[in-house]
C-alpha cells in the first residue's frame, strides 16, 4: 500500500506562484515575439521614408540649387503637417482599430514619399514634406497605444526599448543602402541618385502597408494565436494596470493638465535632439573629411550600431529597478555631451565616436520617455494624451532642421547648431525631475 503525503501548504503555494510566474512570462515572451519584429520592421520603413532627405541632401541641393536654410525648413515642415494630424489619427485608430488605420497610414506615406523623385522647386519640396508629415501623423503614437492594449506598465518600458530600436536599425539599414543607391544609381535611366533613392525606399513601405491586414491583431480578443488562459492572463493585467491611470477627461480638463504640458516639453528636447542627429549626421560626416556618397553612408551606421546596443540594455535595466526618471536623464545628458564635444574636432574618427555617444543617449532617451505617459493615462486620454504630447514635441522636428539650418548658413560652420542641440537637450533632462517618481515608477 503506498503512502500518500499531503503538500506542504507553504511550499504548494510557493510552486504554485512559481508555475504563475513562468506563464505569464512565457505569455509575454510569446506577445513580443508576435508584435514586436514586425512592428519595429514597420517603423523601420516609416523612419526610412522620414529621413532619407538628409542622404538627398547630398546630391538633390546642388542639382536643384536650394540652401542650406531651404532644406532645412523643407525638412522641417513635415512635422507641421505631423502636428495638425496626430491627435484625431489616434482617436480614430482607438475607434476603427490598428489594422486598418496603420495599414493605412503606411499606404499613403508610401506614395507621397516616392513623389519626391519629381520635385523640382522649393514649393513643390515643402508641399510633399507637408503631405508626408501628414500622411504619417500617427503611426509612431499609434504603435505607442497599440502597445498599451497588450503590456502593463511595468513591462512596456522594454517593449517600446525594442519598439524603437527600429531607428537606429534604419540608420544601419538606411545610411549603407542609401549611400550605395546615391553611388551606384546616379545616371541610370537619366535619374540622378538621388531620385532613386526616394523610389526605391518608399516599397517596404508599400508592401508593409499591405501586410499589415493580414498579420496585426486590433487587440488580445482578436488574437488567435493565443490560448484562452494566455487572453485573460493578459486581460486581467491591462485592467489592473488602467485601474491607476486617468481613463476619460473632458477637452478643458485635457488641456488644463499640467502633466501632459510637462511630458510634451521633455519630449520637445528629447526630439529636437533626435532630429539634430538625423537630419544632419550625413552632412556632420562629410564636413569632417568623408566625399564618397558610398562611405559616408557606411559610416552613419555606425552611430546607430552603439545605439542598438544601448536601447535594450537602458530598457532592461528601467524594468528591473522599477525606476523611470534617471533612466532617461542620464541618457539626454550623454546625448548633450556627445552634441556639444563635436564642434571641438576635425578628424573622422574622433567625430565618429562623439556620434555614437550622441546617438545612443538620444535614441535611449526616446525610448525611455515613453514610459512616463503611459504610466499616467489609459483608455481615451491615452489615445488623445500619447498624440498630444506627440504632436506638440514634434514640432521640434520642424524647429531643429530649421534653426540649425539657419544658423549654419549665417556663421557658415555647425558650431553653433550643435551647441543649440546640446543646451536644449540637457534643458529637458533638467524638466523631467519636475515629474513625481511615485507616479511613474512602477
Amino acid at each position: 500500500m503506498k503512502t500518500k503525503y499531503a503538500a506542504s501548504p507553504i511550499g504548494g503555494e510557493a510552486t504554485l506562484h512559481a508555475d504563475s510566474a513562468t506563464f505569464e512570462t512565457r505569455t509575454y515572451a510569446k506577445v513580443v515575439k508576435r508584435l514586436i519584429p514586425f512592428l519595429m520592421l514597420c517603423y523601420l520603413g516609416a523612419y526610412l521614408d522620414r529621413v532619407n532627405v538628409g542622404f538627398a541632401k547630398l546630391q538633390m541641393l546642388s542639382d536643384l540649387q536650394f540652401s542650406e536654410t531651404i532644406y532645412g525648413l523643407g525638412a522641417g515642415i513635415f512635422f507641421l503637417g505631423y502636428f495638425i494630424f496626430e491627435v484625431p489619427s489616434n482617436v480614430i485608430l482607438h475607434k476603427v482599430g490598428a489594422k486598418r488605420w496603420l495599414a493605412r497610414i503606411m499606404l499613403t506615406w508610401a506614395v507621397i514619399s516616392a513623389c519626391f523623385a519629381f520635385v523640382s522647386t522649393p514649393t513643390q519640396f515643402y508641399i510633399l514634406r507637408f503631405l508626408l508629415g501628414a500622411a504619417e501623423a500617427g503611426f509612431a503614437p499609434g504603435v505607442i497605444l497599440y502597445m498599451t492594449y497588450w503590456f502593463p506598465s511595468e513591462r512596456r518600458a522594454k517593449a517600446l526599448s525594442l519598439f524603437f530600436m527600429a531607428i537606429p536599425l534604419a540608420g544601419i539599414v538606411g545610411g549603407p543602402l542609401s549611400g550605395y543607391i546615391l553611388h551606384a544609381f546616379h545616371g541610370v535611366g537619366d535619374l540622378a541618385g538621388w531620385k532613386w533613392l526616394f523610389l526605391i525606399e518608399a516599397l517596404p513601405s508599400l508592401f508593409l502597408g499591405v501586410a499589415i491586414l493580414f498579420y496585426l491583431d486590433n487587440g488580445i480578443d482578436q488574437a488567435h494565436w493565443l490560448t484562452d488562459a494566455e487572453k485573460t492572463l493578459l486581460k486581467r493585467n491591462i485592467e489592473g494596470d488602467n485601474a491607476q491611470k486617468t481613463q476619460h477627461m473632458s477637452i478643458r480638463a485635457f488641456m488644463g493638465d499640467r502633466r501632459l504640458w510637462l511630458m510634451a516639453g521633455i519630449y520637445f528636447c528629447v526630439v529636437l535632439g533626435q532630429y539634430g542627429l538625423t537630419f544632419w549626421l550625413p552632412t556632420i560626416i562629410r564636413k569632417a573629411g568623408v566625399a564618397d556618397p558610398l562611405w559616408v553612408g557606411i559610416y552613419t551606421a555606425l552611430p546607430y550600431l552603439c545605439a542598438i546596443v544601448a536601447l535594450p540594455l537602458v530598457g532592461m535595466s528601467a524594468d528591473r529597478h522599477r525606476e523611470r526618471r534617471f533612466h532617461l536623464i542620464v541618457p539626454m545628458v550623454v546625448a548633450a555631451a556627445g552634441f556639444a564635444a563635436l564642434p571641438m574636432l576635425g578628424s573622422v574618427s574622433a567625430s565618429l565616436v562623439c556620434l555614437c555617444i550622441a546617438a545612443a543617449g538620444i535614441l535611449a532617451s526616446s525610448s525611455q520617455f515613453w514610459a512616463l505617459p503611459t504610466a499616467l493615462l489609459g483608455g481615451m486620454s491615452a489615445a488623445a494624451g500619447i498624440a498630444a504630447v506627440n504632436c506638440v514635441a514634434n514640432l521640434a522636428g520642424f524647429f531643429s532642421p530649421a534653426i540649425v539650418g539657419w544658423l549654419n548658413d549665417l556663421t557658415g560652420k555647425s558650431t553653433a547648431g550643435l551647441v543649440f542641440i546640446s543646451a536644449t537637450v540637457v534643458f529637458g533632462a533638467m524638466l523631467v525631475f519636475l515629474v513625481p517618481a511615485r507616479s511613474v515608477n512602477r
